[in-house]
C-alpha cells in the first residue's frame, strides 16, 4: 500500500468531514487557517527559490481572500464590512508585490494582518459560545 496516497487520501476525508459538520463562524475560522497556511508556503517557495509553488501559494492565498470578501455581510454592520473589505484588498495587492518583487517583508506583513484579524474572529467566536 502507497502511504503517502492513503495519508492524503485520509487527509482529504477529513478535511471534507470537518467543512460539512462547521458552522458558519467555524467556516470563517477554517479559511483563515488556511489563507495563514498558504502565506507561509508561499514564503518558505520564495525562500527555496521555488518559483511555481511560490505562485500557486500566493494564488491560493488570493482566492481565499477573495471568498472572505464575497462573503462578507454588509447589512449586518456596513463599517465594519467595509473596512474588512479594504482590508483583504490591500492584503491581496501585497500578496500580488510580493510575489512580483519576492519580497519576504511583505508575506510577513500580510500574515500579521490576517493573524490580527483571525485572532479577533476567534474570540467573537469564543465569547458566542459562552454567552
Amino acid at each position: 500500500m502507497n502511504y503517502r496516497a492513503a495519508a492524503a487520501s485520509y487527509n482529504q476525508v477529513k478535511n471534507h468531514s470537518a467543512v460539512e459538520n462547521a458552522d458558519a463562524h467555524r467556516l470563517i475560522d477554517m479559511l483563515f487557517d488556511g489563507l495563514l497556511e498558504r502565506i507561509a508556503q508561499a514564503r518558505g517557495a520564495m525562500q527555496h527559490k521555488m518559483v511555481e509553488a511560490k505562485g500557486q501559494k500566493i494564488n491560493s492565498a488570493i482566492a481565499i481572500l477573495s471568498g472572505l470578501r464575497e462573503n462578507l455581510n454588509h447589512d449586518a454592520d456596513p463599517e465594519i464590512s467595509a473596512n474588512l473589505d479594504a482590508l483583504y484588498a490591500y492584503v491581496q495587492d501585497i500578496l500580488s508585490k510580493a510575489h512580483r518583487i519576492n519580497d519576504l517583508d511583505l508575506l510577513d506583513e500580510a500574515t500579521q494582518l490576517i493573524s490580527n484579524v483571525a485572532s479577533a474572529w476567534k474570540q467573537i467566536g469564543g465569547s458566542a459560545k459562552k454567552g
